[in-house]
């Protein structure tokens, strides 16, 4: 580094208030909070980011926050901080200011981590989380990028689409795009390839009306996953909290520039995008991890850290660390960086990892908590999408139906029991029935919604709907784990052969039982999520945790593109779309309304009501709904409810039911026959439903 620089920090011109490097035209301002440091440096460095340029004392230290101007620093600056302060681990003090630090603020990432003993802030070779190491870590560092927030979004706003009419659709940028044969090559596992014309096609002829992205903040890959040929697929090891991650751009622009273009060209087609987002933890592991950022900046204010001994972390989210969202400063970066993403970047709502974690106060899990009421009462982000993944792996952290409003809830009981009816086990009728309304037993409390659950059927972790069919044990071998990794717990049903097979008995087995379970989700009330993939027939062979294989394991199998099932999905998505009491808002009761009106009624073949008995029954196979509207609203013109048998047992024939009025049915829908949707006249007041299906019954 040049004993002389040019660059000099100076009176700002005006105050400013946000933290990170904030670009004023003239210059730039940088601002970063540490409670417990006793100093801070700001670093610049060259365009390439290996020559550090300048080493400047912050001059300013108000509320925590440090603070300084200097002219003549442009976009594009890279730049990094070194914080002093005690290396005192056993009181949650880890400073070292030869440990280059990112900026939590950053808005663009330069460079790519390359691991390396300096990244330590103790003698990693020691293993001694004492001692002290005095390398300098800043050639192995990437580093924070100022930024011109300067972007035209030609008008783009906010679709605000109602939670009934939306369908979410999972889904990872480079796995939706790697294998797809009609992107560019340039393209694919891009920003810019989620958002070309192939991939709009077919989102929008199925009918996706929400695109959940996991992780696209920067991440990092773990050096463990390096060391064996792997890397960090899934994302879910977040680093920078406000800059997109680098991997995913294309050939054109910067970071920040291709993300809010994916965005703008998503919302012009109407779809709308919601982010994963991890606020539970980061990607410096425990105590033992490497100080890259929050760690150096201030320990003891941004982790939780053990009551027992402030050395160690206090890990309840099985990462090795959880974030303190406890602390007032730590907070205000987790609600700076969500309304960043919505305000900035246009994002229109997240799905929270692990979102126990943020509710987690000093007695446990609450769900009036800091988190919470700030969410709540922020005008910016109570109106955006809001996703919980309802529990954690700490004490008390399986939370689903335990969140407030405006929140939604990834709800794994409607997973878990769809699967379970439809291979066959026992006593899940009751449960089946609770899902089918929108889950009242865990959400109909607080002025909850009946779109309060996000039913699925599979997601990112766990096996894709082909393989629930398809494998009865997972096959994790390729994750270098022994394939001890991932869940057990799957529910699956290999229904005769385990993996791919040419049986053809076996194949069409398959085949109908996924239309059942995909016509299941579809026909319940609440909001239906789809993992990307499932509705052409992809699988993962049998690896329920692809979190590492960033490759033809994870990504979409477009080539074995299942046509017959991805019509019929498409179909099925028009038909709820086309029968809007599927989708309500308020929960449904089995009470008559005032004029008689019925909402739902539950039947067995033989025409009888469901009772206290026939609920009890556990080799209970068969159930049929009746559902209208909502006696909460004014009667609808033209009312047009319906009535559904789920048949997971042999063919039956069903009585079928005589409410508000209806006395003449037909099938129009028929999960048994290749030819779903042909429409058939039922003759009399009873219609077969055949084994192991779902059939759907209209007015005539």
């Amino acid at each position: 580094m040049s004993a002389e620089t040019p660059y000099a920090f100076a009176k700002p011109e005006r105050q400013q208030h946000e933290l990170g490097a904030e670009f004023t035209g003239d210059g730039t301002h940088f601002a970063i909070f540490s409670e417990n440091a006793e100093a801070m440096e700001l670093c610049l460095f060259s365009e390439d980011g290996k020559e550090e340029l300048a080493r400047l004392e912050m001059p300013s230290r108000e509320g925590s926050i440090f603070s300084g101007y200097i002219p003549g620093v442009r976009p594009d600056q890279r730049y990094g901080y070194r914080a002093h302060g005690r290396y005192e681990p056993e009181q949650g003090h880890r400073f070292n200011p030869n440990k280059l630090l990112l900026d939590p603020y950053a808005r663009e990432i330069a460079g790519t981590l390359q691991w390396d003993d300096a990244l330590w802030g103790y003698d990693l070779s020691t293993g001694d989380d004492l001692t002290f190491d005095t390398r300098d870590s800043a050639p192995f560092m990437v580093k924070g990028v100022v930024q011109d927030p300067a972007f035209d979004w030609e008008g783009d706003n906010s679709i605000r689409r109602p939670w009934g009419e939306t369908l979410v659709y999972e889904a990872h940028v480079r796995g939706l795009t790697m294998s797809h044969p009609d992107v560019p090559e340039e393209l694919r596992g891009t920003y810019a390839g989620m958002v070309c014309e192939p991939i709009l096609d077919h989102l929008l002829k199925l009918g996706v009306s929400a695109i959940e992205l996991l992780p696209c903040q920067f991440f990092l890959d773990d050096r463990m996953l390096l060391d064996k040929g792997l890397s960090n697929y899934w994302g879910y090891q977040t680093l920078g909290y406000f800059a997109p991650e680098p991997r995913y751009l294309g050939p054109k622009g910067g970071a920040i520039r291709q993300f809010k273009d994916m965005v703008k060209r998503f919302h012009q087609v109407g779809i709308e995008v919601i982010m994963d987002v991890v606020y539970n933890h980061t990607a410096e592991g425990s105590e033992r991890g490497p100080t890259l950022s929050f760690r150096g900046l201030d320990n003891a204010s941004y982790y939780a850290l053990s009551p027992e001994n402030l050395r160690y972390s206090f890990d309840q989210t099985g990462t090795g660390n959880t974030l303190s969202v406890a602390h007032p400063m730590v907070i205000r970066m987790v609600l700076d960086s969500l309304r960043y993403w919505v305000q900035a970047m246009h994002v229109d709502g997240f799905r929270f990892d692990l979102a126990s974690t943020l509710g987690r106060e000093a007695m446990g899990f609450d769900r009036e908590g800091g988190f919470f009421d700030a969410i709540r009462q922020d005008p910016i982000l109570a109106g955006v999408k809001l996703i919980a993944e309802p529990w954690d792996v700490g004490s008390g952290g399986y939370q689903v139906g335990g969140f407030p409003y405006p929140f939604r809830e990834w709800n794994d009981k409607f997973r878990d029991t769809a699967r379970g009816f439809w291979r066959g086990d026992a006593a899940l009728v009751g449960d089946l029935a609770n899902h089918l309304i929108g889950s009242p037993e865990q959400f109909n409390h607080s002025d909850r919604g009946a779109t309060s659950s996000v039913n699925f059927l599979a997601a990112h972790d766990g096996f894709t709907l082909l393989d629930t069919v398809s494998f009865n044990d997972r096959h994790n071998e390729a994750n270098g784990e022994g394939g001890a990794d991932g869940h057990d717990n799957n529910i699956s049903d290999n229904m005769g052969a385990e993996g791919a097979t040419d049986d053809a008995g076996i194949v069409e087995a398959r085949a109908r039982r996924r239309r059942a379970m995909l016509a299941t989700l579809l026909l319940s009330q609440g909001v239906p999520m789809l993992l990307a993939g499932d509705e052409i027939g992809n699988g993962q062979q049998g690896n329920n945790n692809v979190y590492c294989q960033d490759n033809e394991t994870a990504w979409i199998d477009w080539a074995g593109k299942d046509d017959a099932l991805l019509e019929f999905c498409t179909r099925m998505i028009g038909f709820r779309r086309d029968h809007p009491v599927l989708a309500q808002d308020n929960f449904l009761s089995g009470e008559p309304g005032e004029d008689g009106r019925v909402e739902i009624a539950w039947h067995q073949p033989d025409g009888r009501e469901m009772d206290a008995e026939l609920w009890g029954q556990a080799e209970l196979r068969v159930l049929g709904l009746f559902v209208g509207y909502s006696a909460q609203e004014a009667f609808v013109e033209g009312e047009r409810p319906l009535f559904i048998v789920l048949n997971a047992g042999d063919e039956v024939t069903f009585t079928l039911p005589r409410h508000n009025g209806i006395a003449n049915w037909r099938r129009v829908l028929d999960t048994g026959r290749a030819d779903a949707f042909e429409p058939e006249q039922v003759e009399g007041a009873a219609a077969i439903v055949p084994a192991a299906s779902v059939c759907v019954f209209a007015p005539e």
